[in-house]
């Protein structure tokens, strides 16, 4: 496989809500480069991206899958991730590794849950976003609903790139008003015939193209002194505006596609291909200690560990990003975090379930490795152990639950499948309980601690079942009690004696100190949350005085 520059690279999330057409797109795109010769879909369980039984057997994407597609001697780098939020751990991994998003709506559904969420994804990691009409073949495609939900939800800063002629069944041309030309399609071939546009959709392609051109012109000066000066932008000066709008966040080009019957696809590569950013012209990561890395092919080698992945008959696969300068086969680099060695033996490029092995990959690229002796997710690997990309941060747990095995003897089996499971997933957690004597699993939802159980009993081979949390009921102080203790030896010599007088009482927040003894002094305090106090494991509260009754020692 050729070995792409920085610059020639794209780093591209799919995005949208489940049912948008995200895996199938991913499969068309292969296609259409040349890197499968037959495209599958959800129904026939052939899709490259939804490989895993789990995935065959709900019909839809539980794990991110890698792909890629090569346009204009460019290679698109495609993370093909879940629409439900269940499994959000994805999507926050793939934003994170990615430069731009692509944001797939379903014309017959709209702004969706799914849509939204993954939009505020979007929003907090400050990714471009492409906005992608798809569904445009179905009866129920509301093409003209759609764009009024988008403008609601993103503002003026939607701009209409493409529209299609017609929707439903009739759904085969598409004004592009980049070039302002009509393609139609007649086959799922992927290449258009390609049409001046029609008179009778002249005058609307004129009106939106003048709104496109001006909003390109609001993202560059020169660009806007060049409008001006001519009324008009040439292809060329259009992209760049359109570029510039689409990295400050301030544009969110809109385009119409099928992924199904392969319409305005190629289209859509052509016109990310150039208005999604290189690696390099997003700039840097930073590190855990506040300092930044250029995302650069000249610099010392470094790779950030964003996904870890467990496949059957595979194991262990390590999926990274290159952030500073090349990867090799057989390159030796260390881990900083535990300073364990690394020799990369394999490199490869995923084609969801199939893999390419590479010899090189330079800054700004994904690849991924198998068997790593001790590296996971959110690690780097570098020439010098020195440097350490900061990590990924997941959101918290939204939904628990107790599980245990219906078999004796396999509780050690089910802790090493629910720490694999936790690596694969870190929205997972894993609690293991002493108090209430209970393994408590935490999950982003019901749907997804389902899942889990699906692998524990059919991956795993380990019958479980889940339980209602056990209540961690304590005993607690409710009255004032009061006991004394007197210690009295005398065996020959100097004798022994003393007396202990004890005040035992509930603590409320404010009270004052006691005084029927006299004071010498508290407890040494801890500092928890800004706080001097002593805090027990399960959140109670303990105050310690001592005291000294006539005197003093």
């Amino acid at each position: 496989m050729k070995i792409y520059q920085t610059n020639q690279i794209r780093n591209i999330a799919l995005l949208g809500n489940a049912g948008s057409g995200k895996t199938t797109l991913a499969e068309t795109l292969a296609f259409n480069s040349g890197l499968i010769t037959r495209r599958g879909d959800i129904a026939g369980k052939n899709t490259l991206s939804d490989f895993r039984e789990i995935e065959q057997h709900h019909g839809s994407s539980i794990f991110p899958a890698a792909t890629y597609s090569e346009i204009n001697d460019v290679k698109i780098n495609i993370i093909d991730n879940p629409g439900l939020d269940d499994f959000c751990n994805g999507v926050i991994s793939s934003l994170r590794v990615s430069d731009c998003a692509i944001i797939l709506i379903n014309a017959q559904n709209g702004i969706e849950v799914g849509t939204e969420i993954q939009a505020r994804h979007c929003q907090r990691f400050k990714k471009p976003v492409v906005l992608a009409i798809t569904h445009l073949d179905h009866d129920k495609a509301n093409i003209d609903k759609t764009y009024e939900q988008l403008k609601e939800r993103f503002g003026a800063k939607v701009v209409i790139t493409q529209y299609p002629v017609s929707t439903g069944q009739s759904f085969q041309d598409i004004i592009d008003l980049i070039s302002m030309k009509m393609y139609k399609y007649t086959n799922d071939s992927g290449k258009p015939e390609i049409h001046d546009i029609p008179t009778a959709e002249k005058s609307k392609a004129e009106e939106l193209r003048t709104v496109l051109i001006e909003k390109a012109a609001e993202s560059d000066e020169k660009l806007m002194e060049l409008f001006f000066e001519k009324g008009s932008l040439t292809e060329e000066e259009l992209f760049v505006g359109l570029k510039s709008g689409l990295m400050s966040r301030n544009l969110f080009p809109v385009l119409a596609i099928s992924s199904k019957k392969n319409y305005g696809v190629n289209r859509m590569l052509d016109i990310v291909s150039k208005l999604a950013p290189d690696p390099s012209e997003v700039g840097t990561e930073k590190m855990i200690d506040g300092k930044e890395i250029k995302i650069d092919a000249s610099g010392s080698p470094t790779l950030f560990i964003y996904k870890t992945s467990y496949e059957t008959h595979v194991g262990e696969v390590s999926y990274f990003k290159v952030i500073s300068g090349k990867i090799e086969e057989g390159a030796d680099l260390v881990n900083s975090s535990n300073q364990n060695k690394e020799r990369l033996n394999q490199i490869n490029v995923s084609l969801g379930k199939n893999r390419t092995k590479v010899s090189t990959l330079v800054a700004g690229d994904l690849g991924c490795t198998v068997k790593l002796k001790g590296s996971k997710s959110n690690q780097t690997l570098c020439a010098t152990g020195s440097t350490v990309i900061a990590p990924i941060v997941f959101p918290e747990p939204k939904y628990r639950t107790a599980i245990k095995t219906l078999k004796e003897g396999e509780e050690e089996k089910l802790g090493v499948a629910l720490h694999q499971m936790a690596q694969e997933d870190p929205t997972i957690i894993v609690e293991y309980s002493k108090e209430l004597k209970q393994i408590i699993i935490h999950g982003q939802g019901e749907y997804h601690l389902d899942i889990m159980k699906w692998h524990l009993d059919n991956i795993f081979k380990i019958e479980t079942e889940f339980l209602p949390p056990r209540i961690p009921y304590r005993e607690t102080i409710t009255k004032v009690a009061q006991a004394d203790y007197r210690h009295k030896k005398q065996s020959g010599g100097a004798g022994q004696f003393g007396e202990v007088h004890m005040i035992i009482e509930p603590h409320e927040e404010g009270k004052a100190d006691p005084t029927m003894y006299k004071i010498d002094g508290k407890e040494q305090k801890v500092s928890v949350r800004g706080k001097e106090e002593h805090v027990m494991p399960w959140g109670g509260k303990l105050v310690f005085y001592n005291c000294i009754v006539g005197g003093s020692i």
